[in-house]
């Protein structure tokens, strides 16, 4: 199931009851609210949060927010919606950069919340900024955190400055100081973790503080833990007075506990949210677009990010010529396929467009990526003359790329019968004769 997929099913139930009913009653109202409620809860959302969220929306409900003229159903909707927002942050909490560099970041957290994983995914997305990133290795506990810090340096093409197993305090201070005089913009400093926390934990944590003076102290957080992870931000926040959160796992989070509940009990804000296990899948949190996932209404704007991240304006500008000039072909195809895997899975894209989501539900959507190399093979099995001109795939054509990629001539006639309702579908959407549920 997607991100929030079973509270955003359960808010939707409630809401259903009150579609097409025009005026509504103040027993409707608070009967949805208790729907809405039991949700929240089950949501694994904070019981103190739950209540005053509840009485914010029920007291604007039936009082004089109901506008006349309007449906009240979809009034009540847009309440839900902006307390929803109000409660998550109101807007994205961008990261803090220092006035002279290298701006230092410390992340801390957990041992198992994919704090390392995540200062990778960090780096490699400030990367993309044009910011010249270090990452320090101060976790010296930890057997293998240094080596897998290195592993994800490198993956993101970032440098790791590292001392071994010694003072970590030391280590931080050094590799500052070694960032200033080669250069660096940024440095990320990753910290030990604990399975639990503890005297010891904190008072390293504050020593390295107190001696790289961080610009962001970053609290990385398994959203999985639910109220858990709002006992875990809470206490680091009254122990270091962390400047935010970033939430790793939440595509496998249906319930959304951590993140409706972080900001309201600790003060401080969702940054950055994690939804993959490739060093991309990173998301800047932003409540609005968050809101609008919760309640089924799509995120066309985090669509529209992913999209220009994974395709070039060129590229799409030269796609779109070839839809009206009908001559799209394999090589593109194959293009569009490697693009698509860039950004993620084919049900989470499609979630994002506002009313796709409920339609999608036991819809088997995901690309297999062994089905996805089998695509690839197949076509690269082709002639250039057979990509650029798939009608003249005549039969014994199709048997010898079956045997060229190691597949059944099955699979070559799925994979062609797949192109042509691509093709047929892009060309729709080219002509604007395609209709969306919005």
């Amino acid at each position: 199931m997607a991100l929030f997929g079973s509270l955003t099913e359960k808010i939707n139930h409630a809401f259903s009851k009150l579609k097409n009913k025009g005026a509504l009653t103040e027993l409707e109202i608070k009967n949805a609210m208790r729907e809405v409620r039991i949700a929240l809860l089950e949501a694994d959302v904070n019981y103190q949060v739950v209540k005053e969220f509840i009485n914010k929306v029920s007291e604007k409900a039936v009082g004089e927010l109901i506008i006349k003229g309007l449906e009240s159903s979809h009034q009540v909707v847009k309440i839900v919606n902006d307390e929803l927002i109000e409660l998550m942050g109101s807007k994205h909490s961008k990261l803090e950069m220092a006035d002279r560099p290298p701006t230092v970041y410390m992340m801390c957290g957990l041992q198992g919340a994919g704090k390392t994983t995540m200062c990778g995914k960090l780096a490699n997305l400030l990367k993309r900024d044009n910011k010249k990133v270090l990452l320090a290795a101060c976790d010296v506990y930890r057997p293998a955190a240094i080596k897998q810090l290195q592993v994800v340096g490198e993956k993101a093409g970032v440098e790791v400055y590292e001392r071994g197993q010694t003072d970590p305090v030391d280590i931080a201070a050094k590799a500052v100081e070694y960032a200033r005089q080669n250069g660096f913009d940024v440095v990320i400093v990753d910290t030990a973790g604990r399975l639990h926390i503890d005297r010891a934990l904190m008072d390293e944590l504050r020593n390295v503080k107190a001696k790289v003076n961080p610009k962001e102290i970053l609290l990385v957080v398994d959203s999985m833990l639910g109220q858990d992870s709002v006992n875990v931000a809470t206490t680091f926040n009254a122990e270091l007075d962390i400047t935010g959160v970033i939430l790793t796992k939440l595509d496998g989070d249906t319930r959304g506990g951590a993140a409706l509940s972080i900001r309201a009990m600790c003060g401080k804000p969702v940054k950055y949210v994690g939804v993959g296990e490739k060093l991309t899948d990173i998301e800047p949190f932003h409540p609005d677009r968050m809101a609008s996932r919760i309640l089924g209404m799509g995120d066309v704007l985090t669509l529209i990010e992913k999209a220009q991240s994974a395709i070039t304006e060129e590229d799409a500008a030269r796609m779109a010529r070839k839809m009206k000039e009908n001559s799209f072909n394999l090589e593109d195809y194959l293009e569009q396929l490697n693009s698509m895997k860039k950004m993620g899975s084919m049900r989470d894209m499609l979630e994002m467009i506002p009313g796709m989501g409920s339609k999608l539900k036991g819809a088997n959507l995901d690309v297999d990526e062994k089905q996805l190399e089998k695509t690839k093979a197949i076509i690269l099995s082709m002639t250039p003359k057979e990509r650029r001109n798939p009608g003249i795939l005549n039969a014994s054509r199709r048997r010898r790329i079956a045997a060229g990629s190691g597949v059944q001539v099955q699979d070559v006639n799925r994979l062609l019968n797949q192109f042509e309702q691509t093709k047929q579908m892009m060309k729709k959407l080219s002509s604007g004769k395609m209709k969306f549920p919005f």
